[in-house]
Formats: structure tokens, sequence, C-alpha cells
């Protein structure tokens, strides 16, 4: 059997008609909805008599009925249908109705598909033999979820399923959920003392002592780069007037997801306390605030490139739904820039951008691969500025040694773009990093610079982030690490540990000298037991611990273990120092 994605996605849909069946044969009184496979697996929306609440404890009861119906399901049958006849099928049913107007209105046949005894409004692509290939599934979880997405309408109930074609694969990939689980970024986050979450700012991260260093030391490690690169370091309006936005397009296009207020100026003698009011959205991207720093004086050519970086706080109103801890937030920071270049330097800025990204990524040892979105259907600007843009960036992406692939359409509609696409240590695939060339927003803002012969020439801008979201990228290094960040990200590196009070005063001084190296060092005094020492710093994924005992005492120097329990022995301060810094400085 060739096990391909699109065979898998056949699978997956009929497992969402085998869940719909399953339903249907237990609650008759269910409305049934839509049920489509997703990346992982699918689900089914339903709706329940307001007296059935369906929960994961009903998971076995609808398997087993799954299982029972799938042996007589050999195959997937059609039959096209009437307006009138699909209307009449599903004349108590709104939901289906409803798409069913979509499908007339857009003059497309109405399908039914049939396999066993159940019947279901459906478009097609299914399992050549379900009987023999849908043995292998497993229902996940049962969440709510508007109807459409839209939250005016109403709340469904939603359960997720996966399925696979081979047990193997369905064990391997519970497997790996369950590590996932264990590695969940939301718990670990604070019991590790990094970040927090409140009601009080929903989706927006508080970042304690501890997650704070680790916040500061993936930035200054991002500004070091930027640096060599000749990138200067900018900071701009988080609040702006809707008129910037205008002039970008994003008011048109993306004040849905905007965090926006209007802004009163009252007066004493003012009877409406919006009068004279003006509109400020918070900034959901710095693009407009990079074209206006460009427009702010006369530019040449010599200017060019000339290379913006900027790290500003950015608001996004995500559906309170969508918010995922670190991964969906509605504040987070970019390892943002923006870079105007003339048509003639965009395959020589994109090759530095290309070398960027592998240091920025080395230190984490972890693989990725580029996705190059090439003109979609509704691009904007010149064609011919497109095909140079497009023969440009494929030619250093042919250069490089990065694995990347084509997708055909997916650019924005304002310029080709390359997504990074980075797998975790279990194999998950995640986006982080996108590089977009835009011709569009300098045409809104009438950017321009003079070339060689004083002509004025319209640039064209590179947005770039290579982390992408700082705080999706920490979320992903804390899931693909389990907390155990490498020791130059560790907030605490070393945990000294005197074994009786009276190897305290040693530890200190200990201490104060790797403190001195830069060395981010803790000593725990407290009254409990070596070994329960041991425990919590390891839990609390330190590193390195020191331990100091008579002997260590003795001679100034500390048993070093790693936290992966290795015994490394008795080492002199300078010795460890020495071992830490080529650590450090190498990011290993």
């Amino acid at each position: 059997m060739n096990n391909n994605q699109q065979e898998l996605d056949h699978l997956r849909h009929s497992a969402a008609h085998l869940l719909a069946a399953a339903v249907m044969e237990i609650w008759p009184e269910a409305k049934r909805t839509i049920g489509p496979a997703i990346e992982d697996g699918f689900y089914y929306d339903f709706e329940f008599p307001e007296n059935v609440q369906i929960s994961d404890k009903d998971f076995a009861r609808i398997e087993q009925k799954m299982h029972e119906l799938v042996k007589s399901w050999s195959g997937f049958t059609h039959r096209e249908v009437t307006e009138e006849e699909a209307r009449d099928y599903y004349k108590d049913n709104p939901y289906k109705l409803e798409l069913i107007d979509e499908i007339v209105k857009k003059g497309e046949p109405i399908t039914f598909y049939i396999s066993g005894n159940f019947e279901d409004l459906c478009r097609g692509g299914h399992s050549e033999n379900p009987k023999e290939e849908l043995k292998h599934f497993k229902l996940m979880k049962v969440a709510g979820a508007y109807w459409r997405g839209d939250e005016k309408n109403k709340m469904l109930t939603r359960i997720y399923g996966t399925a696979f074609f081979a047990k193997e694969e369905l064990d391997n990939y519970l497997k790996m959920l369950e590590e996932a689980e264990k590695r969940d970024h939301k718990k670990l986050g604070p019991q590790l003392d990094l970040f927090i979450f409140a009601d009080t700012a929903p989706g927006m991260p508080y970042w304690l002592p501890k997650g704070l260093i680790v916040f500061t030391e993936l930035l200054n490690f991002s500004r070091e780069i930027h640096k060599q690169y000749g990138y200067q370091e900018v900071m701009t309006p988080i609040l702006s007037k809707k008129e910037l936005y205008e002039t970008s397009g994003h008011w048109f296009h993306y004040r849905e997801d905007m965090f926006i207020s209007p802004m009163s100026y009252l007066r004493e003698d003012s009877k409406n306390p919006y009068e004279g009011a003006e509109v400020f959205g918070i900034k959901p991207m710095n693009c407009p605030n990079a074209m206006t720093i460009f427009n702010s004086k006369t530019r040449s050519y010599r200017d060019l490139p000339m290379r913006l970086s900027e790290t500003t706080a950015l608001h996004r109103f995500e559906l309170s739904g969508t918010l995922n801890g670190l991964f969906r937030a509605r504040e987070f920071h970019q390892d943002d820039a923006h870079v105007f270049v003339a048509l003639s330097q965009i395959g020589q800025e994109f090759a530095k951008i290309m070398e960027m990204i592998e240091i920025f990524y080395k230190p984490f040892d972890l693989t990725y691969k580029l996705r190059f979105g090439t003109r979609p259907e509704n691009f904007m600007g010149e064609e011919a500025d497109w095909d140079i843009a497009e023969k440009e960036l494929q030619t250093v992406l042919d250069a490089s040694k990065n694995e990347y692939f084509v997708a055909p359409g997916e650019g924005a509609f304002y310029g080709p773009k390359i997504d990074i696409l980075m797998k975790d240590s279990l194999g998950r695939e995640w986006q982080t990093g996108t590089i977009q060339l835009d011709f569009q927003q300098p045409k809104n803002f009438k950017l321009k610079y003079t070339d060689s012969e004083g002509k004025e020439i319209q640039p064209v801008t590179f947005h770039r982030a290579i982390y992408g979201s700082f705080e999706r990228f920490l979320g992903i290094l804390i899931e693909n690490y389990a907390g155990a960040l490498p020791l130059w990200l560790a907030p605490v590196q070393v945990a000294l540990l005197p074994i009786a009070d009276r190897h305290n005063e040693v530890a200190q001084k200990i201490a104060k000298e790797l403190e001195k190296a830069g060395i981010r060092a803790v000593v725990d005094e407290s009254s409990e037991r070596l070994q329960s020492k041991i425990r919590t710093h390891t839990l609390q994924k330190v590193p390195y611990l020191g331990i100091i005992g008579d002997k260590e005492a003795e001679n100034a120097s500390l048993s070093v273990r790693e936290r992966s329990g290795q015994d490394l022995g008795q080492m002199s301060v300078d010795e460890f120092l020495k071992l830490l810094s080529d650590k450090i400085t190498s990011k290993s």
C-alpha cells in the first residue's frame, strides 16, 4: 500500500464518517454537521440534546460501536441528489441545510456518500476499503466549537480522533503524545518559575525572574548576530493612529485582529465624552513603523541595503478559544527586521539572511527545512518584478545546503516568502520564522531612494523574523528539551550544595567566584539532606550541581555532577570555570 498523505487524509475522513455513524446510532437525536480530516487526525461536530453531555468517558462506548459498524463497510459509494431530495433528507438539521444552500449557490452537484447503512452529505475523498484499512483509530478529546468557527453561532460539541494504517504507527503517535504531555510548556513554565499567565491579562505572559533571564539571553544572542550583519536596532511607538494602518493596508484587512481604542480628549465644557476622539491601534506588527522611519528623510542608493531590527512588544487580538500558552499569545516579541534594498540587491541580501538562519539555529542542534511560497493568483505588483524576485530567491536556495520545497501560490499577495519549518526532538514540525519580500508596502508609503543618476526609485522590502515570536520559540525549546535548557540559556547554571552548615561559607566563596566570571549560581543552605537537595535542583533542570563536603572545603574545590546524573569528579574552581566557559562560549 502506498501510504502517502492523501491516502492518510482519505482514511481519516472515512474515520470521521465512522465516528458520525456511531454517534448517530447511540444518540439518534443528535444533529451532525461537518467532519474533516485535519493534520493529526479528524474531528466531527455535533449538536447534542441538552440532556446529553459528552465526555472522554463515552469514548470506549463510541469506539466499540465504530469497530462494530466498520465490519460492514466494504467501501464508499455515492449518489448525486436533487436540491429537493437533500433538503427533505436533512429537513430537521439546520446545519446541513446551510451547507446545501452554499453548494446550490456555487452551482455544484449535491452528493451523498454511503458506507454500510450510513449516508452523509459529502464531497468525497475516502478509504477504498474501510473494512480492512480502518482498524487503527482512537478518539482523543472533546471540545466546544462554534459552528463555522463564528463565536456568534451556537456552540457545538467537537469530538477529535486520529487514525493510521498500521497499529505500530498509532502506538508510536500515542507514545509521542504521552511524552509531549510531560513536556507541555504550559506546565513546565510555572513549575520551573519561568512564566505564568493570569486572568487579568489573558494571552499575555508574565515573565518571572528566571524566565526573563532565558528571554534576555536569547534576545542578546539575536542582537549580537544582527549587529554582525549590519542591522541597526530601532524602537517605535506601540500605539499609532489608525491613519498609519490605513496607509499600510492593515486597517482594511487586519483590524479585527487588532486592539483598537478611541482616545477621548475631554474638555470641561464638553457634554460628549468622545468629542474630539481619535482612534488608535496597538501595533500588531512593526512594518508600518519601519516604513515611517525610511520615509523620515531623503534616501539614496548609498543607504541601501538599509537594515532595521526591532523587538518591541506586539499585540494581536487572538480569539480566546485559540490561545495556547506561549504558542499562541496576544502579546509577543519578534526578532523582527525590515531590510530596504534595490531590486538588484535581492539575491545578495537573501544570501546573507540564509547565513543568519544557520547561525541562529546552530546552537540548538535543530533540523529545519524551508518552504518557498511563490506568487498567488491575487498577487499585487508587476509580473516582471515577481519574476526577478522569485528567480533570485530560488538561485540562492539552490546554492545553499538547506532542504527546501516549493509551495506554488502560497506566497503573500505582496511578494514571495520563505517559511522556516523546524523539527523538535519528538519529530513535531513547527513553523517559526519567515522571510517575506514586499513590493506593496513601499508603494503604499510612496518610499523612494535616489539612484546614481539622480532618478527616484521605489525600494523593495524584506520583512524577516528568524526565530519568529520569541515567546513561541521559547515554548518550543522548553518542550524540545523537556525544560532542561542548554547551559548558556539556563536561568540557574550551577547549584552549589553544601553537605553541612560548616560548608556554607566555602560554598558562598565559590559562588562569588563563579558569579564574578558571569556564571549564574545559587547556594542551597537549606537543612535538607544532600540527596534531597540533589533531587530538588535536578527537578529544576539546573545543568551542574557542585557538592561541597569536608574534603572539598579543605582545598576549595567541588565535586561536580551533571543534571543527567553523571559524576564528573572533583574539580578546582578554575577547572570548573574553564569547563563552563568553553560550553557557554561555544553554546554547546
